[in-house]
């Protein structure tokens, strides 16, 4: 039995959810995976660290428990949002999620910036300046990494905007996904990184001043050009 110290008792924990949820996927709605005592001792963790674990799953949605003689963990139905949010967890352990959710966090740029020049409001904008203003301090700073993770908080706080709640946490999720696994960040390679700073702040200034006065044209114009210009690359 493996035993767990405070402080990697929730490791511990997530390679047992981990383990049943492998087999919960591999499973039909409503089968039977176990009793708590079969899988627990099948992960080969304590009581505490298995009751973690079956928070876990809950809180994914891939078991239910259910009490009494033949009960135990059963594999759950999920929904498409808990389909969905499962899939990010996988592509989180890929070696290739921070190129692909970078792929489609641009893409889905001009659909969030659509929605905020229609639903933010003057303190949506208010707070997006002033995360501006952070992005100028790195910029003159020549701190490519946090000039990046200020980027991303502006761009994070432009989809807080949207009324779309599938598409806020889709966002959401691949920012979260992008930002933790960075480890260094890089500018593109061709313009001095003073100047290439300088440039990247302009656009994003420009650009929070287009949604400002709704100004879709300038805005849809600008987003392409972030698109196509990129931001400091991200390194693992």
């Amino acid at each position: 039995m493996l035993s767990a110290t405070p402080a990697n008792t929730r490791q511990a924990a997530e390679r047992a959810a981990d383990r049943i949820a492998g087999l919960a996927r591999s499973a039909e709605p409503g089968t039977r995976l176990g009793t708590k005592s079969e899988l627990r001792a099948l992960c080969g963790v304590s009581v505490s660290t298995f009751n973690e674990a079956l928070r876990l799953l809950q809180a994914r949605g891939l078991v239910s428990v259910r009490p009494g003689p033949g009960g135990g963990l059963f594999a759950a139905e999920q929904s498409p949002m808990v389909r969905l949010g499962n899939t990010m967890l996988a592509l989180d352990a890929e070696p290739t999620s921070v190129a692909e959710a970078i792929r489609i966090r641009d893409a889905l740029d001009p659909l969030l910036i659509e929605d905020a020049l229609w639903h933010a409001s003057p303190a949506d904008i208010a707070e997006m300046r002033t995360i501006l203003d952070e992005m100028g301090r790195a910029a003159g700073a020549e701190d490519a990494t946090a000039f990046a993770r200020a980027n991303w908080r502006l761009h994070a706080r432009i989809a807080s905007t949207s009324p779309h709640a599938l598409l806020r946490a889709l966002y959401a999720s691949l920012l979260d996904l992008i930002e933790a696994h960075t480890l260094d960040v890089r500018p593109d390679g061709v313009r001095p990184l003073p100047e290439y700073l300088r440039e990247r702040h302009r656009l994003h200034t420009d650009l929070i001043d287009a949604v400002a006065r709704h100004d879709r044209d300038a805005a849809m114009h600008l987003i392409h050009t972030h698109k196509t210009a990129g931001d400091p690359g991200a390194t693992e």
